[in-house]
């Protein structure tokens, strides 16, 4: 062995070397897969070269590389790789082993052929139609089995005419250069192996997470929705930050691993929920729990009705006892049509007030004490209030169809949410996730819960996270209490919580300046919901 082979093959070696490490730290499939291909390609002076991985009983394609003729298919190329796959097995279940590529993977073992051209063991009908359509001369070539720590083979690598370094002449691949490329392939499929693991974990990973929303979604269709569409905006309104190069934000850049983070965290966020009643997370009206308890109250007014009716027929009994003529009985019944309707009209008013949609002023919260204090006779001909404690109390809530105890039963879901996500065992790149998934109901102002967080002490992951979940919430179509507002009227609510620093204004402003809201609501609200929007009636937007 002469001194350049010995410094030839010590430099191939140190190169192997730091292939080896930097295939291990390979993220990207495909990125990985030419990785491969080119360092065989290096370390043996190969000049083209096809890289094959197993599918099912078929050897599939998947980058093919030719120095020579310039062609590079698959992989980072952008190009598709053109050739079909080929079967490992013939239709009556034989092995298909006359083919080089096929016997390497079949058997399990590498083959080094020094010319094709006089090779008679293997069909390489295919090699000279190529050859004799591109001018090329197909010569030497080695094929090797891709074998993972399991000795399964899941690929092949196969290299085509080595090139002496000096004199550029076309030779045998030696067994220095075979040993090379086998110790190569070994690593390589062990990278690729682990890889694959890998992004099955991830994928298994992330089906788990759906099933959790599918969960959700079961127990209830207002938050399922909720939970697919808050990561989804979370993402776009981060996005935007990442590439905005001009105010607060213009030396801001989040990594994949970051983006990743935040759409796990967003898709957890309400986790918690699924701790929660299910007849408060879905509560429609203000006497709702398993059953709306205004046909409750509609049946008293009946009884209250009936009870007025008996009455009345008692007193005409007495007045016929009495002689009294035509005239007094409509009279009697006129009174009692009265008396019907001013007892629809009273539960009309409470079925009204029971949506919660609008403000319960004090005028019209006195009103309902005043009905509440009617007696009616129950099922034990027993006296008892027309509206129970709890019944009152349900009906005279100011805003929206939540008593403070089951709004506190909804705040804790956050709580919840962060006790059951910091349970799990998370990698080090999700290391966040239950913190910005528990922050979504932080403040600006150090006013929110449950950590009571201020903007200094907040990422802007979950800077964005609150801003996502409070937006979809105002828009969403779907909730049982309220239709989805339009965006004019969403954006100025948001534009309000920006300048009482509930949400980050410099968020706010880019969620308005690169139309994120918009590119939002073009894939999830309805036609309805877009109106024309005046951004210079947005409050928040204004130094």
């Amino acid at each position: 062995m002469t001194t350049d082979t010995v410094e030839s093959l010590l430099s191939r070696l140190r190169k192997l070397t730091t292939i080896g490490a930097s295939l291990s730290a390979e993220r990207d499939t495909t990125q990985l897969l030419e990785s491969i291909l080119v360092a065989a390609q290096e370390v043996t002076f190969a000049d083209a070269g096809t890289l094959y991985l197993v599918d099912k009983n078929l050897l599939r394609f998947e980058i093919l590389h030719n120095n020579s003729l310039n062609i590079a298919m698959g992989g980072k190329s952008g190009k598709p790789a053109t050739l079909g796959p080929v079967a490992l097995y013939r239709e009556d279940g034989s092995l298909n082993d006359t083919l080089v590529v096929t016997s390497a993977v079949l058997h399990n073992h590498t083959i080094n052929i020094p010319d094709v051209y006089a090779e008679e063991r293997y069909d390489f009908t295919g090699t000279r139609a190529f050859d004799e359509k591109t001018g090329y001369r197909s010569q030497s070539f080695l094929t090797i089995p891709l074998k993972n720590h399991q000795n399964e083979v899941i690929g092949a690598l196969q290299l085509i005419n080595s090139i002496h370094p000096s004199s550029g002449e076309t030779i045998p691949f030696s067994p220095d250069a075979q040993e090379l490329a086998e110790s190569l392939a070994s690593q390589a499929a062990i990278a690729l192996t682990n890889r694959n693991l890998l992004d099955q974990m991830r994928e298994l990973f992330e089906a788990l997470i759906q099933g959790i929303s599918v969960a959700i979604d079961e127990k209830s269709p207002y938050t399922g929705s909720h939970g697919q569409r808050v990561p989804e905006l979370a993402l776009m309104l981060a996005q935007a930050a990442h590439a905005t190069r001009e105010g607060p934000y213009a030396e801001f850049q989040m990594s994949e691993a970051e983006f990743y983070e935040l759409k796990i965290a967003g898709l957890l966020h309400d986790c918690g929920k699924l701790a929660t009643p299910v007849h408060v997370v879905d509560k429609a009206t203000k006497l709702e729990t398993i059953f709306d308890r205004i046909q409750l109250i509609e049946a008293r007014f009946v009884i209250l009705k009936r009870e007025a009716e008996i009455a009345m027929l008692k007193e005409r009994i007495e007045l016929l006892s009495q002689g009294a003529d035509e005239a007094q009985f409509d009279a009697q019944q006129a009174r009692l049509r009265e008396k019907w309707a001013a007892l629809d009209e009273e539960f009309e008013f409470l079925n009204h007030c029971n949506f919660g949609r609008e403000f319960m002023s004090p005028a019209h919260q006195e009103r309902v004490n005043r009905i509440g204090e009617r007696c009616y006779a129950n099922r034990r001909d027993e006296t008892a209030k027309l509206l129970s404690a709890e019944e009152n109390l349900c009906l005279n809530i100011p805003r929206g169809t939540l008593t403070d105890d089951e709004r506190e039963i909804i705040n804790r879901h956050v709580l919840t949410s962060m006790i059951m996500l910091e349970q799990l065992p998370w990698p080090r790149e999700l290391r966040n996730v239950p913190l910005i998934a528990g922050a979504h109901h932080e403040r600006i102002d150090g006013k929110g819960y449950p950590m009571g967080l201020t903007g200094d002490q907040m990422s802007v992951q979950m800077k964005v996270l609150a801003i996502a979940d409070v937006f979809e919430a105002l828009t969403a179509k779907d909730r049982p209490y309220r239709p989805g507002m339009s965006l004019m009227q969403a954006l100025t609510i948001l534009g309000r919580m920006a300048m009482d620093n509930h949400i980050d204004r410099d968020l706010f402003r880019l969620f308005i300046r690169d139309k994120v809201y918009l590119q939002y609501a073009q894939r999830f609200l309805s036609e309805s919901q877009f109106d024309a929007v005046d951004e210079s009636r947005i409050p928040g937007l204004a130094d």
